[in-house]
This record gives C-alpha cells, sequence and structure tokens, in this order.
C-alpha cells in the first residue's frame, strides 16, 4: 500500500488570522517566519519569552496573555500548537478539526493537520522541504540547497561540527543575509544556539528541530537574562560536548559584551572562537542612505554609548571633547536621552542646526528613519514614537542623503 505523502503548498496569509498556542521558544522560532508573510497573529498563552514580548511591544503580534480557551479559533485560517503540554495540543487540535482550520502540532507534527516543512529564504526564493515527518532530513536537503545558493557548496546531509566549545558569531545588524557566510556556516552545525533578540532572528527557523535554542534576549528596559546566567549557559553546554553558537546582534566585540563572555569561557577552559559581524553603528546608516565619513565633509568618527546620561556618575564618555568635534557620533542605545546628549553637545559647542538621523531597526522590515536637527531631534523622536533599537547619527553626513534628490 502506497504511503500517503502530505501535499506541499504555499499558504498567502497576508491581512488573515493565524493563531499561535504557546509562546515559548517554538513559537519563537516560528513567529517571525508568520510575521513576514503579512499575516495577522494572535498568541495565546499565559507567559511568552522576551523575545514574543519584543514582538508584542513592536505591533508585529498580538498577545492574549491566558491559557487556550474552546472557541479561540474561531475565524482563523491556519494554527500552531507550540505548547510543552501534549493535552493543551491535542485540544487545539481537536477545535481545528471541527472548525476545518489547518493546523501544526510542534510536538506530535503526525497529528496535526499540517506540518511545517524545513524552510528558508535566499534572495526571495522560498524554500520548503517535507520528508514525511523526518525532520532532520528534511533540514539537511534544506541547508544544503541554501549553502548552495549561497556559498556555492553542495552538501546532502548535516555535517558534524568542525570547531569544538563555542562560537561568538556576530549576526549583523538584523537582516538575515547580512550575518557573515563563516557565520552562517558555524550556526547550521550548532547542538545550541545561544540568541539576542537583536540578531538576525529569521534565521532560527531555519534551525533543525534538534537544535536547543536558549532566548538570551535583552529588551530594552525589560527582562532581560542576566550577563553570569549566558555565561553559565555557554559554558554547561560547551563542557557538555555541544557545539554552541552565542549570536548577537551586530558585532560581538562593539557594546555587545562580548569579551566578557570570552573572559568566561577562558576561564572555564572553554575554546572560543570569534566571528566578527557587521556592526550596526556603520551598517544601519549605510541603508538610510548616511555615510559615516565622506570625503571633505568627516575625517572622524566616534562611536558612543547612550545606556547612560552624560551626567551618570558611571559614564566614562568626554562629552565636552565630543562637543568640540566637527566629524561624526554615532549614538547607540541612547533613544530616550537624546534631550540629554543634545543639549550636553550643544552647551559645549556643537552646532544646533548640525544634521541628524535616527534610524530605528534599520535593515529590517520596520526600519524607520527620521531625519533633524541637534536641537530638534529629542522632541521628534517623542513626537514620532521612535523607540530602541535605534541608531542615531550626529554630523554634517546627516544631511547628505538631501543630494539624492
Amino acid at each position: 500500500m502506497a504511503v500517503e505523502q502530505h501535499y506541499l503548498a504555499g499558504l498567502d496569509l497576508a491581512g488573515r488570522r493565524v493563531v499561535v498556542v504557546g509562546g515559548g521558544t517554538v513559537a519563537q522560532r516560528r513567529l517571525p517566519r508568520l510575521v513576514a508573510s503579512g499575516a495577522r497573529v494572535e498568541v495565546v498563552s499565559p507567559e511568552i519569552t522576551p523575545s514574543v514580548q519584543g514582538m508584542v511591544d513592536a505591533g508585529e503580534v498580538t498577545w492574549h496573555g491566558r491559557r487556550y480557551a474552546d472557541g479561540d479559533l474561531a475565524d482563523a485560517w491556519y494554527v500552531l500548537c507550540c505548547t510543552s503540554d501534549g493535552d493543551v495540543n491535542a485540544a487545539v487540535a481537536a477545535e481545528a478539526e471541527r472548525v476545518r482550520v489547518f493546523c501544526v502540532r510542534a510536538d506530535a507534527g503526525s497529528e496535526g493537520s499540517a506540518v511545517t516543512p524545513a524552510s528558508g529564504e535566499y534572495e526571495g526564493l522560498l524554500i520548503g522541504v517535507l520528508a514525511g515527518g523526518a525532520h532532520s532530513r528534511s533540514a539537511a536537503v534544506r541547508d544544503a540547497l541554501l549553502e548552495a545558493l549561497r556559498e556555492g557548496r553542495v552538501s546532502d546531509q548535516v555535517r558534524a561540527p568542525e570547531l569544538p566549545g563555542v562560537a561568538l558569531v556576530g549576526g549583523g545588524p538584523g537582516d538575515p543575509e547580512l550575518i557573515t557566510v563563516r557565520g552562517r556556516r558555524l550556526l547550521s552545525r550548532a547542538d545550541v544556539v545561544v540568541a539576542d533578540r537583536l540578531g538576525p532572528r529569521d534565521l532560527l527557523d531555519e534551525l533543525p528541530p534538534s537544535v536547543t535554542v536558549i532566548d538570551a534576549a535583552k529588551i530594552p528596559y525589560g527582562r532581560a537574562a542576566t550577563q553570569e546566567a549566558i555565561n553559565d549557559a555557554l559554558i554547561t553546554h560547551a563542557k557538555a560536548g555541544k557545539f554552541v553558537v552565542r549570536l548577537k546582534g551586530g558585532d560581538p566585540y562593539l557594546f555587545g559584551r562580548g569579551f566578557e563572555e570570552l573572559i568566561a569561557c577562558a576561564e572555564a577552559g572553554v575554546p572560543v572562537t570569534v566571528v566578527p559581524g557587521i556592526t550596526s553603528a556603520f551598517a544601519v546608516p549605510a541603508v538610510a542612505d548616511v555615510p559615516v565619513t565622506h570625503r571633505g565633509v568627516a575625517h572622524e568618527v566616534v562611536v558612543v554609548s547612550g545606556h547612560v546620561g552624560p551626567e551618570d556618575p558611571t559614564s566614562l564618555t568626554d562629552w565636552a571633547a565630543l562637543g568640540r568635534l566637527k566629524g561624526t557620533i554615532v549614538l547607540m542605545m541612547g533613544v530616550d536621552k537624546l534631550d540629554q546628549f543634545a543639549a550636553v553637545l550643544i552647551k559645549n559647542g556643537r552646532d544646533a542646526e548640525t544634521p541628524v538621523a535616527v534610524i530605528q531597526e534599520g535593515t529590517t522590515r520596520n526600519q524607520r528613519v527620521l531625519r533633524s536637527t541637534l536641537a530638534d531631534v529629542a522632541a521628534e523622536v517623542v513626537a514620532q514614537g521612535f523607540r530602541p533599537p535605534a541608531v542615531t547619527v550626529i554630523g554634517p553626513v546627516a544631511g547628505l542623503a538631501a543630494e539624492l534628490g
């Protein structure tokens, strides 16, 4: 008797209601691609991870902070069961069957009416592979196709990691295509991934189900995994014989605490491979038509942390010296204190009419750009609802985009 196979189809979910039951790391992996599809995603779960919370705060998904209840699937077009409770997932699947909605069970694929393929994207080409429930096989074929496209190499099986211990991988500013070739290759071979919210989150959905994903999201002014807990996770899994990838946004060593993690691993005797990443400090302005240097305009670039204000006793920045500079200042993590930074720069000699550009969530689908002056930028950021993560560029280069017409 022939074995029945799944029918592979592409769903147009734009504007349609999709329900995700569960808000843990499984949901975290599935949500980015659902959001990218344009679906109206609603998460039903008493608790959610910090990364899912970030999507809620950004208005990408709606969260119902409670347990699943019969009737939650009304008017849904697609349903994903992502809880760790098999009974809850079974109840969701049963309701989906009654209301004739296709349902994916992340815990038991064969018991749902739909299966999520191992998928990946390359320059607008979406690749999906189904192998009748053999998840490792479908992921291996998917990875080989993506690597063949991205790196010109072909492989029909998952290869063992070539490096032991921990890899500190800079994931770039957010766009998953801006991770380095080496970073992407090591990520595909990870046993454990410790990921930040600001890393290229879409890449998490390409990982095989066997990979353990640990949420180390640091949401500004919200919940955060302590650095000690992150260090412990890296060391514990590496010493257990796992190949661990610490996936960070931007570059690990530019305000990314990467060297702190290197020190902790070194003290524990865990080998570390450092993979630099494209830093948001320069890449994000670039995609907003702001060169941080330009011949005849700026001969210096200073990257400054805006984590603490200019009057904070813990600040290590000489703001008086920065006020006397004529070149470019790239301010990271300082959106909520822009009024303070602008005031101290003007006080110390910077022209109040100096051009300023603020780029929120640069290189991602949610990118927004504000162009203003040093005198007005703080008020305009508040008026237009700009929020972290954002990069602020102060200096004549911030006004060069006008020359593009």
